[in-house]
């Protein structure tokens, strides 16, 4: 599977948005994350869809929308509307998971979905042929800057091998505390989607991005 990068606009400097989205742009990342919590599935208040479609048309890129909400087969038609390109629900936040990936996929965009990191893979593995992505939560969502938790990475190697083994055409992203020093070792894990936040906007953001990059070459 490609290896992407996708910068996660919620440690993004908003009253510069645009120019920094640009500027990844130019560094080479292939996707931009967006992190909507509600305050209620998570503790933090991000953003929604205003702030995506504002920003569409500033970027070709492919828009990753990670929804940390309740009841998120409410807001699936808006954000696909709004210009989402694939939309994450998260698993613990789904009464019904199969029918909301039903949903996600009937709005024309790729569906993914993600876990926590005390939940097991075997909690998915019965929607794993109907997405196109899981997202392997490295810290408990809520808040950037954490620390990756290190026994995610067991869990990153057991999808990575049950979806060899049932022939899976899935990426695998992985989500927070991901910096030039972790980087790696979610690679070796088999995660090919990388969501980093502080590491990309903390700081000269192109060269950043660049070196995240070069760590996925």
């Amino acid at each position: 599977m490609e290896k992407c990068l996708a910068p996660s606009i919620l440690s993004a400097d908003f009253g510069i948005l645009k120019e920094q989205l640009e500027t990844i742009d130019e560094a080479g990342a292939q996707y931009v994350h967006f992190d909507v919590m509600d305050g209620v599935f998570v503790p933090s208040i991000s953003f929604g869809l205003p702030v995506l479609r504002t920003i569409r048309k500033y970027t070709d890129r492919l828009f990753d929308v990670h929804l940390m909400i309740v009841n998120p087969e409410n807001y699936v038609k808006e954000f696909a509307e709004a210009g989402a390109d694939i939309i994450t629900v998260h698993a613990e936040a789904c009464k019904h998971l199969d029918a909301t990936i039903d949903l996600i996929k009937s709005c024309g965009v790729m569906a993914g979905v993600a876990i926590n990191p005390a939940t097991p893979i075997s909690e998915i593995t019965h929607v794993l042929e109907k997405v196109d992505m899981v997202l392997v939560m490295t810290v408990n969502p809520g808040f950037g800057g954490q620390s990756l938790i290190p026994y995610t990475l067991d869990k990153v190697r057991e999808l990575s091998v049950l979806a060899r083994q049932k022939k899976l055409k899935i990426d695998i992203e992985v989500d927070g505390g991901i910096n030039m020093n972790t980087i790696e070792d979610v690679l070796e894990a088999g995660a090919n989607i990388i969501v980093a936040g502080s590491a990309v906007f903390n700081g000269d953001i192109k060269s950043n991005t660049e070196a995240l990059l070069a760590k996925m070459e």
